[in-house]
């Protein structure tokens, strides 16, 4: 499907990863992963600021007074930015105890009921290690201090999304090895997962399924990564249109816009491409759910 795909601003990420839309501020979030930068984009103004970051951070949620942001050793609560004004020091609110010393969280999204998920990962992907975890934290008392391993066996955790009723989470591994995404049934009251079945093979279609988000329709968008291209699938698994993106490998997306309908595709620096590394705003003609708040 042909539509117009514009770049936002200048700026070029090595992973850009977790775009976020902040209503209250007619904003876009995402984050550098390696740059350990967290980046803002205003939709009115197209004013663009910084924030340097004391560890690379895979995903950020909204909360009532910041940023959460699942980082290397862990979960960390950022103020609310302001431009020429530090973060740091942010605020540790819960520590993960990896396998192994050479990991990070990566991709991640809060549930419809204000939950943070996010998966860790080996930051060497070529060793193909499955040593990565799907954590889930907050929205109760009970949770708000650690972080709970829902499920293990993962390489590249990705494609984080709930359906628009929150009861079908879906989850993706990037990595060339599995390249598939799963969904769930999800128990709302509790945060459980459970009935894991094969939703996409992404074998039978082009890219390796990274970052996604679901629509106000219910249907699954997903980053196929080297293939520069954003599948959109229908909650019954049917491919329904795939748009191009100028760059090979787009990373993440997520709906936002004063309307909901522009979907913001983050992508990855590789080689000569001078738009890789780009943000991009896509208008798809359908629009998307207000991002979560985390609540803690």
């Amino acid at each position: 499907m042909h539509v117009n795909v514009e770049r936002i601003g200048s700026m070029q990420c090595g992973v850009g990863e977790s775009p976020v839309w902040h209503a209250g501020e007619q904003a876009l979030y995402w984050t550098d992963i390696p740059g350990r930068k967290l980046w803002c984009w205003n939709f009115f103004t197209g004013r663009i600021h910084a924030w340097a970051l004391p560890e690379m951070a895979g995903c950020i949620a909204m909360t009532a007074g910041g940023w959460a942001m699942a980082m290397e050793t862990g979960i960390f609560l950022a103020p609310p930015p302001r431009a020429g004004v530090d973060l740091a020091p942010l605020e540790r609110l819960a520590t993960v105890a990896h396998p192994r010393p050479d990991m990070r969280f990566n991709d991640g999204r809060c549930d419809r009921q204000g939950r943070l998920w996010a998966g860790t990962m080996v930051f060497d992907t070529s060793l193909g290690l499955p040593a990565g975890k799907l954590y889930r934290f907050g929205a109760d008392a009970a949770r708000a201090s650690r972080v709970d391993a829902v499920i293990e066996d993962l390489i590249v955790p990705n494609g984080l999304a709930f359906s628009p009723d929150g009861k079908t989470m879906y989850l993706s591994d990037s990595h060339a090895s599995r390249q598939i995404i799963w969904a769930f049934d999800y128990d709302i009251d509790s945060g459980t997962p459970h009935n894991r079945r094969v939703f996409i093979d992404m074998n039978a279609h082009p890219g390796r399924p990274d970052g996604a988000a679901v629509d106000a329709d219910g249907c699954y968008w997903i980053c196929g990564n080297d293939a520069g291209l954003v599948h959109r699938f229908t909650p019954d698994g049917r491919l329904d249109r795939s748009i191009a993106i100028p760059t090979s490998k787009p990373a993440m997306c997520a709906f936002g816009g004063p309307g909901l309908d522009t979907l913001f595709v983050t992508s990855i620096l590789i080689g000569d491409d001078p738009l890789s590394g780009a943000t991009f705003a896509v208008r798809p003609g359908v629009t998307g759910l207000p991002e979560p708040v985390l609540h803690l």
